[in-house]
């Protein structure tokens, strides 16, 4: 395999989570988040007794959850494997998840419980889209949104990163957001990018690289981390 860079633009801190993984494919992870998530203060958590169950669209609601609140006796609905390991570390012991994203979720709590069992707080990103509470509540769940953190582009990429797009050899980049994706879009407009294959995590997180001149856009089988690395290392192996 080869040992190409491969830029990680994924926030932190599930960057150096996944930096982790793309060392083990034998390629150079370098990180360089394109968003900064910060918790949103001006935000206040409704009183949990009024709700059955936390729903969490990623690992990253979980941390800002688990930060501001110590109840863990709720159900923890999570949208994949990295979102339902984040609940486990962060202490919920009845925990739900997904194989896939956000519809899919919305589509197993359909099946595991009632409307009639109580509301749900999904907490998520500030600019979070919609999806699972409109088809929970379409179906007649009741489902408040509570945005405790939101995510800012980055300043500029990091060093690493601009010193690997500017080799001329082979570079990877990893997507795992449409919103990280056009961050990254508007960091690098003005760089030489032809060389870059991009790995997205879904075809939607990779919507916005079409705004640039890249080698390739690769897109994962499930909108998980596990099937984008596996993605990542069939592409890493067909470009040795």
């Amino acid at each position: 395999m080869s040992t190409a860079p491969a830029i990680i633009t994924r926030a932190q801190p599930g960057a150096a989570e996944t930096a982790a993984l793309v060392a083990q494919l034998r390629l150079q992870p370098i990180i360089s988040p394109a968003l900064q998530l910060a918790a949103s203060p001006d935000v206040t958590l409704p009183d949990l007794s009024a709700y059955s169950g936390l729903v969490f669209t990623s690992a990253n609601g979980v941390r800002f959850f688990a930060e501001r609140h110590a109840r863990r006796d709720l159900t923890a609905w999570c949208v994949g494997p990295a979102t339902l390991a984040a609940a486990a570390a962060a202490g919920f012991s009845d925990r739900q998840a997904s194989a896939g994203d956000a519809k899919d979720l919305a589509a197993l709590i359909m099946r595991a419980r009632p409307a009639s069992a109580g509301p749900l707080l999904h907490i998520a990103n500030r600019a979070a889209r919609g999806v699972l509470a409109e088809q929970l509540s379409s179906n007649g769940y009741q489902v408040s949104f509570c945005p405790l953190y939101h995510a800012k582009p980055a300043a500029s990429l990091s060093p690493e990163a601009l010193q690997a797009i500017s080799q001329s050899g082979g570079c990877h980049l990893i997507i795992h957001s449409a919103k990280g994706a056009d961050a990254f879009c508007q960091l690098a407009k003005h760089l030489p990018l032809a060389h870059l294959v991009a790995t997205a995590i879904s075809k939607q997180a990779a919507g916005p690289l079409k705004n640039l001149t890249l080698n390739a856009i690769h897109i994962a089988a499930a909108p998980n981390e596990t099937a984008l690395m596996a993605k990542l290392a069939a592409v890493a192996t067909q470009s040795v």
